[in-house]
Order: C-alpha cells, then sequence, then structure tokens
C-alpha cells in the first residue's frame, strides 16, 4: 500500500474499525476494576485493572506509535515519561550523556537523582562536540533543543553510539513525529512532551515513549505499571481527538515561525535569532537533511527582563506563558524559571494565527517595547 501522507495519517491514526452505529472516536472509559471472569481471572480480558489497564490509553498508544513508528506507553507527562525511560533503563555505575542545552528540569533532575543512586552524568552540548561513547549505557538527544534550538544528527551520533554498545534515546518533543522520525534514523527509543505540539490545544498533560525494542517497551512498560505514572482516561481521549488536526496546526506554526524568523533577522534591535529552518541558522545543514518539517518554535534575545516585559505588554496576540506548541502564540522568558539562559532570552511559540496579523503584531510590540 502507498504510504499515506501526514495528514490522513494524523486523522486516521489509531481509531477502531468502522462499526456501524458507533462513533469514529470511543468515548473515554472511566474504570478502575473492570468486570472479570470468575473462572478464568485476567486471563480473558485485557482489562483487569485501570493502572496497567484502559482501552481508551490502548487506543492513544497505537496512533502515537503509528505516527513515530514504533510501539508506545504514554505517561501522565513528559516529565514523566523521560525519568520513567532513565530510571528504568540505567542503574548504579551507568554512564548516561545528556543535552548540557536540553530541557532544563531533566538536567536538574539528573543531579538530583541520577547522581545521587550512583549513575554518572556527563552533560554534552547538543551541537557537540561528542566525546568518545566507549562506556556509555545511553545516549540522550534533545532535537532541535529545547529552548536554544541546536540540532544533532541523529543518525551519525546513533551509529557512533551503538558502535561503543550504547543505547541511543531521542526527545522528539519540539519536532513532534510529523517534524522527524528518530526511530527510522537509528534511535533506539523516542521520549516526549505531548502536552506541546503533539496535541496543541494547551488543555492536557501527556507524556511518552516509543521503541520497536521489545526489552526496552517491556522495562518502560513495568516500570509505568510499578509505580503508577499513567494518563487518566479524559486526557487520553483528549489528546486522541487533537491528533486528527496536528498535520494542519504544524503547518500553519510552522509557516508563522518562518516569517517572524525572517522579520526578527532584519531588526538590530533583536540578537541571538535561533530557528532551524533558517539558512543562516547553524543548525540549517543537519536541519534540512534530518528533518520532514521545521518548529513551530524560535528563540530570541531582548537584552533583558524590562524590554521582554514591555514587549509582551504592548503584544496584543503574543501571550506571556510557558510550555509551548498551542493555538496561541506564546513568549516565556525562560530565565524566571531558573533555566540557565540570559534574562532578555524568548522562547516563542506560534500559533495559528493569520500569518500576517502575527508579523505586523509582533513588529508593532516591539517598536513599542
Amino acid at each position: 500500500m502507498t504510504e499515506w501522507g501526514d495528514g490522513t495519517r494524523s486523522v486516521h491514526a489509531g481509531l477502531p474499525a468502522p462499526e456501524p452505529g458507533q462513533p469514529f472516536l470511543p468515548g473515554p472509559v472511566f474504570a478502575a476494576p473492570y468486570h472479570l471472569d470468575p473462572w478464568r481471572g485476567p486471563e480473558a480480558t485485557p482489562n483487569g485493572y485501570g493502572r496497567p489497564d484502559n482501552p481508551t490509553r490502548r487506543l492513544l498508544e497505537a496512533a502515537v506509535g503509528e505516527l513515530e513508528g514504533g510501539d508506545c506507553r504514554v505517561f501522565a507527562s513528559g516529565q514523566a515519561a523521560i525519568t520513567g525511560l532513565l530510571l528504568a533503563v540505567l542503574r548504579p555505575g551507568d554512564t548516561v550523556l545528556l543535552p548540557a542545552d536540553g530541557y532544563f528540569p531533566v538536567r536538574a533532575f539528573a543531579t538530583a537523582t541520577l547522581e545521587g543512586i550512583g549513575v554518572r552524568v556527563v552533560f554534552v552540548p547538543t551541537a557537540g562536540p561528542y566525546p568518545s561513547f566507549e562506556g556509555v549505557r545511553l545516549v540522550l538527544l534533545e532535537t532541535p533543543a529545547n529552548p536554544g534550538l541546536d540540532v544533532a544528527d541523529v543518525s551519525a551520533l546513533a551509529a557512533a553510539a551503538h558502535a561503543a554498545g550504547a543505547l541511543v534515546a531521542v526527545d522528539n518533543t519540539t519536532a513532534t513525529p510529523l517534524g522527524q522520525r528518530p526511530l527510522e534514523l537509528g534511535a533506539d527509543v523516542v521520549v516526549a512532551s505531548g502536552t506541546k505540539a503533539l496535541t496543541g490545544h494547551s488543555d492536557l498533560l501527556l507524556g511518552y515513549v516509543a521503541t520497536r525494542t521489545a526489552e526496552l517497551l517491556d522495562a518502560v512498560t513495568a516500570w509505568r505499571t510499578t509505580t503508577g505514572g499513567v494518563p487518566g482516561a479524559f486526557d487520553c481521549w483528549l489528546a486522541h481527538r487533537s491528533l486528527a488536526t496536528v498535520d494542519l496546526r504544524l503547518a500553519r506554526q510552522t509557516a508563522n515561525a518562518g516569517a517572524l524568523a525572517r522579520l526578527l533577522a532584519g531588526r538590530g534591535d533583536v540578537t541571538g535569532l535561533r530557528w532551524p529552518g533558517l539558512p543562516t541558522d547553524p543548525a540549517y545543514p543537519v536541519a534540512s537533511v534530518q528533518m520532514r518539517r521545521m518548529p513551530g518554535v524560535l528563540s530570541f534575545d531582548l537584552g533583558d527582563a524590562d524590554r521582554v516585559a514591555r514587549f509582551l505588554d504592548a503584544s496584543r496576540l503574543v501571550s506571556a506563558a510557558t510550555s509551548f506548541g498551542g493555538l496561541h502564540t506564546t513568549a516565556d522568558r525562560r530565565a524566571q524559571w531558573g533555566d540557565d539562559t540570559a534574562p532578555g532570552f524568548v522562547r516563542l511559540s506560534c500559533g495559528i494565527e493569520d500569518g500576517a496579523d502575527l508579523v505586523a503584531d509582533v513588529t508593532a510590540a516591539l517598536d513599542a517595547a
């Protein structure tokens, strides 16, 4: 069969076979216990208890797995997914390589928890240079990195890591599976926050792990079952509902990010602009080959915290908010959360507003600031 396009796959991912009188996407199943067969017990049904078993959750996992190209397990948040993966795979004495410029809470978790249980943590910039992978258990790449948007060459790094016996995980949050498919690039496992662009409506928390390796899937599944970091049925249903529009949303967000990047590149009062879709961006040579589409997120520096506040006060379309990937354009001054970025550093997430309106609004707000 001819491979379907992104829009078609997004609309149909994980849906059950059509059944007359039933909805396209069955409503959420709310259950802690389920009826059991009095003779055969849990062997007779896939549903026994709500922590490991839920049909709504399984449909979402099938959908995300189709988009990522592997088997999927969803978690209560992106942080639950990535910490679950790290703790399921790593043991005292292991070495893990983490992005020095990646998601700040993951770095904080590594120094506070992983090092505390005897895991050796090495931080490496996403753009490199990378040390030898000899003796490394796991290499975690975040590409494009959040919030600085550097890009790692997944294929090259996966080949080098595998040659040394290391596993490779890729945080695919910023790109989404429509932006890049790390498992096809050689990664062993994908981890991501579904809170952001994948579901895109700013109304739920979600994370997931996807892999083609049965051993890794079993380890992650066992960890989730034991620790209980599962998303609720309604959040899973909302997430699955939202997947149908991800292709449309990302297309508008990418177009808006490109328009804003071109605007900001021409302004002398904006520095440090990063967007991997710009031919002048340091990440462009790798991103243009590796990524299927560019993210709707860009970053830049306005000099100081006061100017960021004035910009946000003056804007009618850009809201001050953390997270990214939603329908509404937002900007986040990362230093206010303790992230090790400059005081005026801004991560801007493009929504799905009309591009001309967004460009005009940002232009006016920067002029006013």
